[in-house]
């Protein structure tokens, strides 16, 4: 009779090559083999069964050693020896099994739609989008733009002229936002491939929609600005006011603040000894931090809140714009930064960058930004200064100030 059991878990665990030798097969017996090779990291030991079939030698893996010990190396051994002697070759039931494993697995993949496939995507997108405003925009396109036409349909069958006939709507009237969603779809289609949901070029090229539905033309966002010498006037009519959203708009119009950067101010952003205020990254479009100089006005209207919580004025995003609609001025909180950019030009001789970094822009000059080290606070202090104090002399040089009259609920 042929011997099996030969080998120990001990000799197992110690098995290596012969010297010379790069492979070393130490045979159990009827069939089982632990295979030994040399590697960088020592040796790696698995298991092997070599059975004769149809007149042919053939090895079936078992397992490495460190997942399949001896005991159950021995027990495959005899399962497979069973189905050997019931006429079924292990190696392809393996394949067999195999590749019906692929082809229920390309049927799940090809099941995914383009919605499952998008949430799939942002779950891996979202922890690098700023904020929680950005995310919320971001899914929101998609939900309004792309998800009526494309959500439903399986990410492998979609084509570019699905994808026109979601954007068709836009493409022209709202061209800023097509562009934005078209990158969106873009980026799903890119994650979709990636993840084998789909094969082949992508359908969302911006050349192939171009193609189809026109060259998109971006549109220039003009906010409405007043001119810069009408500004003071309107501040005083502000100070009249004395309600938080108008305490909030003239600070915004001290500091040449975005919208969203006053609405979310918190306290503990301020110091007020040093006369800084230091806006985080998260809360920056540019996602850099921004310093912003404290004038005697913009002091005055801190000191003067009431601290109730940890946000500074405790007002929607909208109130800023809803006072100035009331006041009936034709103009935008956004587009009192133009208005200022229009005085330092007019007014002042300071460089351009200096009022670019008030704005908290970014330096698209080259040799500027390899010779700027610092934020220039100091120059900005004092155009600070001067803004403050051109917004503060309007009585004198136009009159007497009408102040602003809240409309009839």
């Amino acid at each position: 009779m042929r011997k099996i059991n030969r080998l120990s878990s001990r000799a197992c665990e110690n098995a290596k090559p012969r010297k010379g030798k790069f492979v070393e097969r130490l045979c159990d017996g009827d069939g089982l083999y632990l295979q030994v090779t040399k590697s960088k990291d020592g040796f790696n030991r698995g298991w092997i069964f070599r059975f004769k079939m149809d007149g042919r030698s053939h090895d079936y893996g078992i397992g490495p050693l460190h997942r399949v010990s001896l005991a159950e190396a021995r027990l495959r051994r005899t399962d497979l020896r069973l189905a050997i002697l019931d006429g079924t070759n292990p190696l392809t039931e393996r394949k067999q099994a195999k590749t019906a494993r692929l082809a229920a697995k390309a049927q799940e993949l090809k099941a995914q739609t383009f919605e499952q496939c998008t949430e799939a995507y942002y779950k891996v997108l979202a922890p690098s989008l700023k904020n929680d405003k950005y995310r919320a925009q971001w899914l929101r396109g998609m939900v309004e733009y792309a998800y009526p036409t494309l959500g439903k349909l399986s990410v492998a069958d979609i084509e570019t002229a699905h994808i026109g006939q979601a954007l068709a709507p836009i493409w022209s009237t709202k061209s800023d936002t097509a562009g934005k969603i078209q990158a969106q779809i873009k980026r799903v289609f890119d994650y979709a491939k990636a993840n084998k949901y789909r094969t082949g070029d992508n359908p969302a090229e911006r050349e192939l929609l171009v193609a189809m539905l026109g060259k998109l033309t971006k549109s220039k966002t003009n906010h409405k600005a007043l001119p810069y010498a009408d500004v003071p006037t309107f501040v005083a009519k502000l100070r009249q006011t004395q309600s938080t959203a108008a305490l909030a708009l003239e600070f915004c119009i001290l500091n040449c603040n975005r919208t969203e950067e006053v609405v979310g101010a918190k306290w503990s952003e301020f110091d007020l000894d040093k006369r800084l205020w230091v806006i985080p990254g998260e809360r920056m479009k540019k996602g850099k931090e921004h310093r912003v100089p404290l004038t005697d006005r913009a002091l005055e209207i801190l000191r003067g809140l009431k601290r109730s919580g940890n946000t500074v004025f405790g007002i929607g995003s909208d109130s800023m714009f809803n006072l100035l609609r009331r006041s009936r001025i034709d103009a935008t909180v956004h587009g009192f930064r133009s208005s200022f950019r229009d005085w330092a030009a007019e007014r002042t001789n300071y460089p351009e960058f200096v009022v670019e970094m008030a704005l908290a822009h970014a330096i698209n000059d080259e040799t500027i930004r390899a010779y700027k080290r610092t934020d220039v606070l100091e120059k900005r202090v004092r155009l600070a200064k001067q803004w403050a104090d051109f917004l503060a002399r309007p009585a004198a040089e136009t009159g007497k100030v009408v102040p602003m009259k809240r409309r009839a609920s």
